[in-house]
């Protein structure tokens, strides 16, 4: 895919960083020369000096070609104007970095299909870190709706030697909770469980539930034996 993206700073640099190892073919656009040829020598992506809300360089960096656009500029004005004119040239799947909420909504009517909060997102990342140290790692969806928590199975524990569906029976497990990932060991693939797949000591467990039954589902998978 050809993926355009507005600003060559820590996140634009980092994000096309990732995507040209992905195999996607990126072009960044940013007025600093100096980030541009970091993006080309280092990075591996396309690099076009000059402004990223001004028609002639989203022109020449092909943005009637691109497949997805990221709007990651210095300011909440720029990204909104940027996402402005992607949508005006018909590009399908549009992504915007905000500081402040208050354009959230103007994001989104402008055209942006995922609008994310960096400063929201480090703060969440940061409480769930303090509040649950256990969770390895926990993803949110539909606005904090559904919560996705990857756990640690301990040595010990009630649900260790048990099978899924077990545990799923199980009156203890919350409701509307289930197990969607697991990976035996840290050096193989994470794999979809089902019924019968055992949930070794040391093994990790994918878990999607509410967000009102995290502190039930830590409690459950840790409780011992």
């Amino acid at each position: 895919m050809y993926v355009l993206i507005g600003g060559a700073g820590l996140v634009g640099l980092n994000l096309a960083q990732k995507l040209v190892e992905l195999g996607h073919t990126v072009a960044v656009i940013d007025i600093d020369p100096i980030a541009c040829r970091y993006a080309r020598e280092q990075v591996g992506a396309m690099a076009f000096e000059g402004s990223a809300v001004s028609t002639e360089v989203l022109l020449e960096a092909g943005i009637r070609k691109a497949g997805s656009l990221a709007a990651v500029l210095r300011s909440d004005a720029l990204n909104l104007a940027m996402v402005t004119l992607a949508k005006h040239y018909g590009v399908t799947h549009i992504l915007s970095r905000m500081r402040h909420p208050d354009f959230a909504e103007p994001l989104r009517i402008a055209g942006a299909n995922h609008v994310i909060s960096t400063v929201e997102l480090s703060v969440s990342t940061m409480v769930n870190a303090i509040e649950y140290p256990q969770v390895e790692s926990m993803m949110h969806f539909e606005q904090g709706q559904i919560e996705v928590l990857k756990l640690s199975i301990p040595n010990n524990c009630y649900v260790a030697g048990r099978s899924v569906a077990e545990i799923a029976q199980d009156s203890q497990f919350p409701s509307g909770s289930l197990i969607i990932g697991y990976q035996p060991h840290p050096h193989e693939d994470l794999m979809i469980p089902n019924g019968s797949t055992i949930l070794e000591p040391h093994s990790t467990v994918l878990i999607v539930t509410k967000p009102g039954c995290l502190h039930q589902v830590i409690d459950f998978i840790e409780q011992k034996c």
